[in-house]
């Protein structure tokens, strides 16, 4: 059973929006968490106000008032409370993680004496004060300690497994360096998306990324059936050293880009493209043999290089042809990984330069936390009963 609660800003307030603009946001704030708070109650409770049902877990209990540092400034809140305690809104805590992450980065760079002018007002409008090493120094430890727990929890099954890097600007020993995030993504038996974890490196080298997949091991993670990625050498040799038995799809997509550096005429490449395209769109495994031997045979003569590089390359893209038809679409590419790491650039593009590979590192845990917490509640990305 759904209980709703409709509610409409009273008119001072709206026409106060009107006359001050943004100078009322922190009360519109206030009120829309407020209400979101009190019917997430209600739900939590599993009766309506003054009703009577079998179904009623507790009691409402009052409220505790919370004040909360946002962009802003501080906003007072009125947390429901319940008489057995074991209540708390997650409308409030929502977000606020990676905002208290992109804070204490910016901070961080202030204090450190590496920022500019322009960080340090970026800093101030978001904290709505200015902030001092102390604080920033017990803010980043309290901060740390929740997102090095989530970084290192259990993890379980997944029967597919995706892998990628993206590069973020960190300063290191006074020189700017594009530091390597690798993040790994699986999907559940349950069919959800979850991000199982995430490692900073100045590079893309093959012991960092058999590191981080031996982490993966080490922290349970069990049941998988099937990789997807990319073919960057460091990576592909990790996986082969630390999942050497499993099958490994090459992304399609990365496939298409890379067969473009074969093309020796631009006229050529719409051609050379719908060949490939026609061999992942194959019925069977089969079939996308046979396209692929006649185009290899195709271009011998008037592209050798491509041809060589079709027909040595592209099988590792056939992979997906020994799992099931209704499985494919997620499975052929990392396309949903590459969202990810665009939706993290972003996001984290505020920053510009990270003064250190630890404020990277905070920074980004935060948010794909926040992410991870959306994919686990939401749709299911593919439905692993139907073969």
């Amino acid at each position: 059973m759904t209980y709703q609660m409709n509610y409409t800003l009273p008119t001072e307030l709206l026409e106060q929006i009107a006359a001050e603009g943004l100078e009322a946001l922190p009360e519109l704030i206030r009120i829309v968490i407020n209400t979101a708070m009190k019917a997430e109650r209600q739900q939590y409770l599993r009766v309506g106000p003054y009703e009577r049902s079998a179904e009623r877990q507790d009691y409402a209990n009052g409220y505790k008032d919370k004040t909360v540092t946002t962009r802003v400034g501080d906003i007072t809140f009125a947390i429901p409370q319940v008489r057995q305690g074991q209540f708390y809104p997650g409308a409030l805590e929502k977000g606020l993680r990676s905002e208290q992450a992109l804070t204490l980065t910016l901070a961080e760079m202030y204090v450190q004496g590496v920022s500019t002018r322009k960080v340090a007002r970026i800093t101030e409008q978001l904290c709505g004060h200015a902030v001092s090493s102390t604080q920033v120094s017990r803010a980043t430890a309290q901060l740390d300690e929740s997102l090095k727990a989530w970084r290192e929890r259990a993890l379980g099954e997944c029967p597919y497994l995706y892998f990628d890097a993206l590069y973020i600007p960190v300063r290191q020993a006074g020189q700017v360096r594009d530091a390597a995030v690798f993040i790994a993504v699986g999907l559940t038996s349950a069919g959800k998306r979850v991000i199982l974890g995430l490692s900073v490196s100045l590079s893309e080298a093959e012991v960092h990324w058999r590191q981080f997949m031996q982490s993966l091991l080490q922290r349970g993670l069990r049941g998988v059936r099937l990789i997807i990625s990319d073919a960057h050498p460091g990576l592909k040799a990790a996986r082969q050293a630390v999942f050497g038995g499993l099958p490994w799809q090459r992304c399609q997509f990365h496939l298409q880009q890379n067969a473009q550096a074969y093309v020796t005429r631009l006229e050529q490449q719409p051609e050379v493209a719908a060949d490939i395209r026609a061999i992942f769109n194959a019925r069977d495994r089969a079939e996308a043999d046979s396209l692929l031997a006649q185009t290899v045979s195709k271009y011998a003569q008037t592209a050798s290089k491509l041809a060589d590089w079709l027909e040595t390359s592209i099988p590792e893209g056939l992979t997906v042809f020994a799992f099931p038809e209704s499985h494919r679409r997620r499975l052929r590419t990392a396309n949903g990984l590459e969202r990810l790491n665009r939706e993290v650039r972003r996001r984290v593009r505020v920053v510009s330069i990270f003064p250190n590979e630890a404020a990277c590192l905070r920074l980004v845990t935060a948010l794909l936390m926040e992410i991870s917490d959306d994919w686990e509640t939401g749709k299911i990305y593919l439905n692993l009963s139907l073969t």
